[in-house]
Formats: structure tokens, C-alpha cells, sequence
């Protein structure tokens, strides 16, 4: 016995473990839609406008003078920046919205991997932390049920670090790395030099 309660409730809701979503996944068919439709989305009503009134505006203030045109370019370089920075702006609004979609994906692994990541953010605190090695006994007994998968993927996530054991021989005061032989340049006053 670990510890851990080993009995489950009637009506407990069994988690399933969360999906692996790496640089190796391939998405589903419904997946690449709802991402075609997204930066699509992002890009005709986010982007587009964000980028054209940011260069409204800096185009509007470069003409009031509060902001100067280059001597050669004129305001060319200031107006692509503020298209870049708007065409980002834009994108980068739109994220929530595009997540919020694939979450609402049935037999989705990537929807199924964002609901599960808001459930850790939004479970206590407590359950997902490293524990210390200075908490009594009582805390490891847990009042719900946990599978080997979980205890396995809080491992893998809160890995145990060792701490760096102090060495009484080290002194702060003394820097490391210099070496202990310095080699003395002696300089006459003719400007010769010789080494001791």
C-alpha cells in the first residue's frame, strides 16, 4: 500500500490520460479544417484591419509631425513596421478564439489535450505541486483516488531535483576559475620585461 486510497466512489468520473501532442503529430482531417479556418479567420478579421489602422495612425502622426519620416525613405519604413506589427497583433488576438474551437472538437486529441491542460490549470493548487521533503506523513495520504498513469505523468512533469550540497571549503569572497599561478612581468626602466 503507497499511501493512497484504493478505493474509487460509485459515481467517479475515470480520467483518461492526456494525449501526447508533440512536433510529431500529425492532425486529424477535422484538425487541418478547423486550422485552415483559423488562419483564415485570424487573417481577414484580425490581421487585415489591425495592420491597416495601425498604418492609418502612424501615417495620421507622421503627418501632424509628432513622428518624423526618414530623410530618404520618407515614412515607408515607419508604416511597414506598423502593417508587421498589426498583421501579429492580430494574429496573436485571435489564439483564444481558435482554441476555444478545438476544444469544442469531439474526437479531437488536440481539443482533448487543451481541455485537460485549462483542468490542471484550474484544479487546486495543491494536487499538481512538488511536495517537499520537509511535509509530514499525513500530507501523502490522499482522500482521492489517483491511477499509476497519473503518478507517472506528475513525475514526468514535476521531475525531482536534488539540491546542490554546500561546500564548506568554497569561499564566496574567492573568485573560481582563476588559476593559482600568475606569471609577473617585471619592467626595468629601460622598458625590457622578463618573467620571474
Amino acid at each position: 500500500m503507497n499511501g493512497r486510497a484504493d478505493f474509487q466512489e460509485p459515481n467517479a468520473e475515470v480520467r483518461r490520460p492526456i494525449p501526447h501532442i508533440g512536433a510529431d503529430y500529425i492532425p486529424t482531417e477535422e484538425e487541418r479544417r478547423v486550422f485552415a479556418e483559423c488562419n483564415d479567420e485570424s487573417f481577414w478579421f484580425r490581421s487585415v484591419p489591425l495592420a491597416a489602422t495601425s498604418m492609418l495612425i502612424t501615417q495620421g502622426l507622421i503627418s501632424k509631425g509628432i513622428l518624423s519620416s526618414h530623410p530618404k525613405y520618407g515614412s515607408i519604413p515607419k508604416l511597414i513596421f506598423a502593417c508587421i506589427m498589426g498583421y501579429f497583433a492580430g494574429k496573436l488576438s485571435y489564439v483564444k478564439t481558435c482554441q476555444e474551437k478545438f476544444k469544442n472538437l469531439e474526437n479531437s486529441p488536440l481539443g482533448e489535450a487543451l481541455r485537460s491542460g485549462q483542468a490542471r490549470r484550474s484544479s487546486p493548487h495543491g494536487h499538481y505541486s512538488q511536495k517537499s521533503k520537509y511535509d509530514s506523513n499525513v500530507s501523502d495520504r490522499s482522500s482521492f483516488v489517483t491511477s499509476p498513469a497519473a503518478d507517472n505523468m506528475e513525475k514526468e512533469i514535476f521531475p525531482h531535483y536534488e539540491p546542490i550540497p554546500f561546500s564548506a571549503s568554497m569561499n564566496e569572497s574567492t573568485p573560481t576559475g582563476i588559476t593559482d599561478h600568475i606569471a609577473q612581468v617585471k619592467v626595468n626602466k629601460y622598458g625590457d620585461t622578463w618573467d620571474e
